[in-house]
């Protein structure tokens, strides 16, 4: 990372002020860096998710998977991160988060490989599970690294990175879906609905490897160095990171944090639920609830099925996914090149607002939807027994649920899986615009908000001494509610119908915004320790 220059001997040296904005410049440029490299696990994750949306489009079929077992193969990463999560913050206390990173990444590509090669729906969830394992380690250790080397000037925009790395990594899964899937049965290529999938499953190795080959470039933690006693190392990352002014004031901000702390006992996670923390702890935790509950990964890990469900085919729903994608991304950007102007309260209450609009936008449009096959549409239909549908020639279906029951009971659930994008492009009569505005408007209230904002000040809020255990315990509870969410959501939509599904993600965003207009604190423009001693002490 470059050599340490003695303070002595650049104080002799006649330093310029141009000089000085090139060392600052090249500080700026190493910081970025190493927040770019350890927040590739976002990448990851977000790959991983929008990944999955176009798999299961083929091998749901393939393995003729009901609702639970298709929610369960989506869900399973969260169900296993929710393990990792609950463990990873307490282990990278002792370990370090250089290295159970390098670890995360390992078993990143190790989880790709084994999902390409699944020959079964048990070793496909056991594949995505191990998976799960990496990225629920690698969504709470990255934020706490990337504030451990920050300044308080650029923190947001730092752990802000880790949520766009997630949605560069959802644009490119569902670029990647979008091409294997025209690809498919394409002349000229070996590709089938059998093997496509695996393809876009094992496509996530290649971004894995690149992550545990840069790790080993960025250094350890410069807080939690301190914490274990190696100040001399401490001080070196400091001023390789900052430069040699800079570090100073946060060398003695962070050994007068660490020697308040000396005095107490090991930290236990019944201590988060004491006087100190529990404010901190119940913002922590109603801002990971929201996250997930609002249904950020619904929309995410089903958005293949989602859009099919608006009539559009199958075509149309992968290249809409795109859509979806590049949305994500641009608000992405937008939320880092304001979360350390306008701060952190302001983004959340407008996002989560716009969140609910959004949500129950989308509840209503579908509400509106009508379906009916006609002889001429059954005509069109292939692949299936037209023969079967025959009676159902002009039948009229207010509600999506009816009309998908009676698609089943006609032509059994596997046959309608495989062909429900063609037959609902038949049947559907929506307004499918207002729709996509409703999604995108939801996609891009949450990339502006809760996505980044909730990692910043997760990582902002919490005690050096308790940041991992506080970490890990809220995302733990936000993984949890992820995989409820996600394991719910097939059932949701066969049983409770589109309509209702989102009208509830939308009330929940209601209540969601009354309850952090009254809690929600603001971090902007805060050193670690001034949060540390005006919430906690």
């Amino acid at each position: 990372m470059g050599a340490i220059v003695p303070k002595k001997f650049l104080s002799s040296l006649p330093i310029t002020n141009q000089t000085i904005t090139a060392l600052m410049n090249n500080n700026k440029k190493r910081t970025w860096f190493i927040a770019f490299v350890v927040s590739l696990g976002g990448f990851l994750f977000g790959f991983d998710a929008g990944i999955i949306s176009g798999v299961m489009s083929y091998a749901g079929p393939e393995f003729n998977l009901d609702d639970l077992q298709n929610g369960w193969v989506t869900s399973s990463p969260s169900f296993a991160a929710m393990i990792a999560m609950l463990i990873s913050g307490r282990l990278s206390d002792l370990l370090g988060r250089k290295k159970v990173l390098i670890v995360v990444a390992f078993i990143y590509a190790l989880s790709a490989l084994l999902s390409a090669y699944a020959t079964s729906y048990e070793m496909l969830y056991m594949a995505r599970m191990l998976g799960g394992l990496a990225f629920g380690a690698a969504l709470i250790l990255a934020p706490m690294y990337i504030a451990e080397i920050a300044s308080a000037e650029n923190r947001g925009k730092l752990v802000s990175m880790q949520q766009l790395n997630i949605v560069f990594g959802f644009f490119a899964a569902f670029l990647s879906n979008y091409f294997f899937n025209e690809a498919n049965g394409a002349e000229g290529t070996s590709l089938t609905d059998e093997t496509v999938w695996r393809w876009m499953l094992g496509v996530e190795l290649l971004p894995a490897v690149l992550y545990f080959i840069l790790m080993f470039f960025v250094p350890r933690s410069p807080r939690w160095l301190y914490l274990k006693g190696k100040t001399t190392e401490a001080k070196a990352v400091l001023n390789r990171i900052h430069g040699v002014d800079f570090a100073t004031e946060e060398i003695k901000a962070i050994e007068q944090s660490i020697e308040d702390q000396k005095s107490t006992d090991k930290n236990k996670i019944g201590e988060l639920f004491g006087p100190a923390l529990k404010f901190i702890v119940f913002v922590g935790l109603v801002v990971g609830i929201l996250q997930q509950a609002t249904g950020i990964n619904a929309i995410y890990f089903y958005a293949t099925s989602i859009f099919k469900q608006t009539g559009i085919g199958t075509d149309a729903a992968f290249s809409s996914g795109i859509l979806l994608s590049v949305t994500s991304v641009i608000f992405t950007i937008i939320s880092m090149l304001l979360i350390d102007r306008l701060g952190r309260r302001p983004l959340l209450l407008f996002g989560i607002a716009g969140i609910a609009v959004s949500m129950l936008l989308c509840g209503y449009g579908f509400n509106k939807a009508t379906y009916q096959l006609t002889a001429t549409n059954i005509a069109q239909l292939e692949n299936i027994d037209q023969s079967k549908l025959t009676p159902l020639v002009d039948k009229i279906y207010d509600n999506d649920i009816d009309f998908k029951n009676a698609m089943k009971s006609s032509l059994g659930n596997q046959v309608y899986a495989k062909n429900d994008g063609a037959i609902l492009e038949a049947a559907t009569t929506m307004n499918g615009t207002l729709i996509l505005i409703g999604i995108l408007g939801f996609v891009a209230c949450f990339a502006f908000s809760l996505g980044p904002v909730m990692w910043v000040l997760l990582s902002e809020l919490y005690p050096t001494k308790y940041r991992g255990l506080a970490i890990g315990f809220i995302a733990f509870v936000n993984s949890f509610t992820s995989w409820i969410v996600q394991q719910v959501f097939p059932w949701e939509l066969s049983n409770l119908g589109n309509a209702t599904s989102f009208f509830i993600f939308g009330v929940i965003a209601l209540v969601g915004f009354f309850a952090m207009l009254k809690i929600l604190p603001e971090t902007k423009g805060k050193s670690l320790e001034e949060i540390e001693a005006e919430y906690v002490y």
